[in-house]
């Protein structure tokens, strides 16, 4: 069978192409004409690459599902990698479904996944721990986090969609910007002290077919942007949580649920990526098989029994590196050295190079010199 990757130059598109390629799966990716040499394009896992007219989204990503079937006499799986096109996929769910097939959230799924506020509201109701939550003209110590409800839709970086407020002003800026990219209201939340972790799961009609955790070893930007480096952990604690809101909402697809340690270790639920989020390829790297089964979950084929993969550290080059400096120049030695022992330690996987496939990791690094 073929698959079909959209949104390739998203570095953790990555792990999705050479899971399928190793599984025997004829792998095609596409982007849009608005992203120049997408990083998918230089794999040598893939079959074929096409550049999509970005004028009519949706109608270009069906000719080509389209184009696939007939050449192949069978539907592609789908795989829409990027926020967006997970979304016109969701939408337009039945005219997609005659040229392919696909396992993702519905619209009401995606949307209620995406929304802080209205996944902090599920979760109360269930007695899952969250941070707690203030109103603009409450009263509150610093510092407090203040994102939009969905940053991922508003097109900002992970880096953007969050600020760490240390006191009123900062706060007020922070409120006023996120309103304005959305046109919500943004969400103001206790600042967590402990380390971060993940509970990442694939499902189908609430039920969870296939689980992987992990935690937050180091981050970059250091006051809270995305991992720079992971590790796959045995988290029992987090699961039952994650069951309960899966189980609610009958959620099909993958999601990561996101959560941090307040100051006496408890976990409490911080949000929900209901799409490919950005530790991603640590899915590949501990062997889990999380993408062939997402696969064959979608193609409605028998699916063989989970593992589950190995423990296994992962980190994202250069960003792991520009990470140790930043804690370097904060005075935390320990990170840094920390940082730096991994880097040297061969059984730490790069969560983009890999050997027989190093181009993209080339090319990832040279866009990161022109910008």
């Amino acid at each position: 069978m073929t698959a079909i990757v959209t949104d390739v130059h998203y570095r953790m598109s990555l792990a999705i192409i050479r899971d399928l390629a190793d599984n025997g799966i004829r792998t095609v990716v596409c982007e849009y004409d608005e992203f120049p040499c997408p990083v998918g394009f230089y794999s040598s896992k893939i079959s074929a690459h096409y550049t999509l007219n970005s004028g009519n989204k949706s109608d270009a990503l069906l000719k080509l599902c389209g184009k696939i079937y007939r050449e192949s006499g069978e539907k592609p799986v789908l795989f829409p990698v990027g926020a967006k096109t997970l979304e016109l996929v969701s939408i337009n769910s039945k005219k997609f479904a005659e040229v392919s097939y696909f396992l993702i959230p519905s619209p009401y799924q995606f949307d209620l996944f995406n929304d802080k506020s209205r996944v902090a509201a599920i979760a109360k109701d269930m007695d899952i721990a969250i941070p707690r939550e203030y109103k603009l003209s409450d009263s509150f110590s610093f510092p407090v986090v203040v994102k939009p409800t969905c940053g991922e839709k508003a097109g900002l970086s992970a880096a953007d969609r969050y600020v760490i407020a240390e006191n009123s002003e900062e706060l007020e800026q922070a409120y006023s910007r996120f309103e304005n990219i959305t046109e919500d209201l943004p969400v103001i939340q206790e600042y967590l002290t402990g380390g971060g972790a993940g509970c990442s799961v694939l499902c189908r009609d609430g039920e969870i077919l296939a689980h992987i955790c992990h935690r937050r070893v180091r981050e970059y930007p250091v006051s809270g942007g995305p991992s720079s480096c992971c590790e796959k952990i045995m988290s029992p604690s987090l699961l039952p949580s994650v069951r309960k809101m899966v189980s609610e909402t009958k959620y099909s697809g993958i999601a990561m649920f996101e959560f941090k340690k307040d100051s006496n270790g408890e976990y409490r639920l911080l949000e929900v990526n209901p799409r490919v989020w950005g530790t991603y390829p640590l899915t590949r790297a501990c062997g889990s098989n999380f993408t062939y089964l997402w696969f064959l979950a979608a193609a409605g084929a028998d699916l063989p029994e989970y593992s589950g993969g190995t423990h296994v550290k992962m980190a994202y080059y250069p960003s792991d590196l520009a990470a140790a400096l930043c804690y370097l120049k904060h005075g935390k030695l320990r990170k840094f050295l920390s940082a730096i022992s991994d880097f040297a330690d061969p059984r730490v996987k790069n969560g983009l190079s890999e050997r027989g496939d190093r181009r993209p990791y080339r090319m990832y690094l040279k866009s990161l010199f022109k910008r």
